[in-house]
């Protein structure tokens, strides 16, 4: 059992140390955001991931999970120390590391012996020598630096802090990748030793090439739309090639979206500019993205006109992907402008990101269930892929609707079954 203090109670931070705390550690969450700090006493999650309170509140009760804005008390009891603040995109697309370095001089100024400093947010290559320069100015001791991307997707970053397929220690000394080893040792996954740059490339690299693969399926579809092909049969023929694999980012859609695939795409081709390096794919990725973000309009007035005035049109789904609430980069953010932008009317559903929806969208309908959404509508859009609208009751969706105009920017339904339901159905890469 180790002490440990994670500074940012933000989404990995939160995840890394409730979950450090569940494998036997004693952890200290620090946040200087008093009222979230107050919150998570209480048991108020400030984000949506399934299965994060029952571990929140477990391990509060049972007193090896703390939270506190005193970032000094936590650091000095501490003998690992993660930064898991913010690191937002700037307008040219590079990295902010004001948070990350103002951690890194608080926790210079907390040391009060040797500790293991570890990174968990992503952050651009050289970071970690940033860090260790900014600490090394307030304590002369010694200290460790270490570069540890988390690798969690939401929706389901319990199980993967808890069931990883590798973690990533990027650190040159025995001393510092001992602590390491044994804080991890409940843990399965593969190690991978390396130094902290190798690991802070890691990150963004793995990041870059899901997006990519997602950009790349997003392509094929639009071919198999034109030449009358199923992109959905294209993915399952490729997952079986073992290079390729089973679980490849190859489902088509309406693009990507969330906090990490825009920003590391964005970070990684600044990081590639900066050091006179040309990355085209990247750079095609992220055009490619936004492309099909925006591929659902046309689709739109294939089936309602050119025209949307006054056309009411629900959309189904508002965060980036199922099972979150993170709306950050959501595709449903674009089509919905694009609709307003054309004065129709819109009506929306989700079926936990509604919330945080109201406090950034206007002039639009929020419905309290997803047939209340699509009642007397003339098109249904789907831009989410939650699992309670795949289980919907088609015929009765089909009788609140005024027109049965479906446009599935997700592929949640069968080509096949919509139309024998009577539905005029557009999917993508179908």
């Amino acid at each position: 059992m180790k002490k440990i203090a994670v500074i940012g109670t933000g989404y990995v931070g939160l995840v890394t140390g409730t979950c450090l705390a569940e494998i036997g550690h004693e952890v200290y969450c620090v946040d200087i955001d008093s009222q979230k700090i107050e919150n998570l006493k209480k048991g108020i999650i400030p984000i949506y991931e399934p299965g994060l309170e029952e571990l929140v509140k477990k391990n509060f009760e049972s007193k090896s999970l703390s939270f506190t804005t005193e970032i000094r008390e936590a650091v000095e009891k501490s003998e690992v120390v993660f930064i898991a603040v913010g690191t937002p995109p700037m307008a040219d697309g590079s990295v902010n590391l004001e948070y990350v370095k103002t951690a890194a001089e608080s926790i210079g100024k907390a040391m009060n012996g040797y500790k293991v400093i570890v990174n968990k947010s992503t952050v651009p290559i050289g970071t970690g020598d940033a860090v260790q320069r900014i600490v090394s100015t307030h304590y002369q001791g010694e200290f460790d630096v270490v570069s540890n991307p988390e690798f969690l997707r939401e929706g389901s970053a319990v199980k993967d802090f808890m069931e990883p397929d590798r973690i990533v220690i990027g650190n040159g000394g025995e001393k510092g990748r001992g602590v390491m080893t044994e804080l991890y040792a409940p843990l399965p996954g593969e190690r991978v030793m390396t130094n902290i740059k190798t690991a802070e490339m890691i990150k963004y690299a793995s990041n870059a090439y899901l997006a990519t693969s997602i950009s790349f399926i997003n392509s094929i579809a639009n071919i198999c739309e034109k030449v009358g092909a199923d992109v959905t049969e294209v993915a399952k023929g490729m997952r079986l090639d073992k290079r390729i694999g089973r679980y490849a980012f190859l489902d088509a859609g309406v693009g990507y979206g969330g906090s990490c695939f825009p920003k590391d795409v964005k970070g990684l081709i600044q990081i590639a500019h900066e050091n006179n390096v040309s990355f085209d794919i990247l750079d095609s990725v992220e055009a490619t993205n936004e492309a099909q973000k925006q591929s659902l309009l046309p689709k739109i007035q294939t089936l309602l006109g050119k025209n949307l005035h006054g056309k009411r049109i629900a959309i189904w789904g508002l965060a980036f992907k199922a099972e979150t609430d993170d709306m950050r980069e959501a595709p449903a953010l674009t089509v919905i402008k694009q609709l307003q932008d054309r004065d129709a009317e819109v009506v929306v559903f989700d079926p936990v990101a509604q919330e945080g929806a109201r406090k950034i969208l206007t002039n639009l309908e929020f419905a309290n269930d997803f047939y209340k959404a699509v009642e007397n509508a003339d098109c249904l859009v789907i831009t989410t892929e939650w699992k309670v609208f795949k289980d919907a009751d088609l015929a009765k969706i089909k009788s609140l609707m005024k027109n049965p105009n479906v446009v599935d920017g997700r592929n949640v339904f069968e080509v096949e079954l919509m139309k024998e339901k009577g539905f005029n159905y557009i999917s993508v890469g179908r």
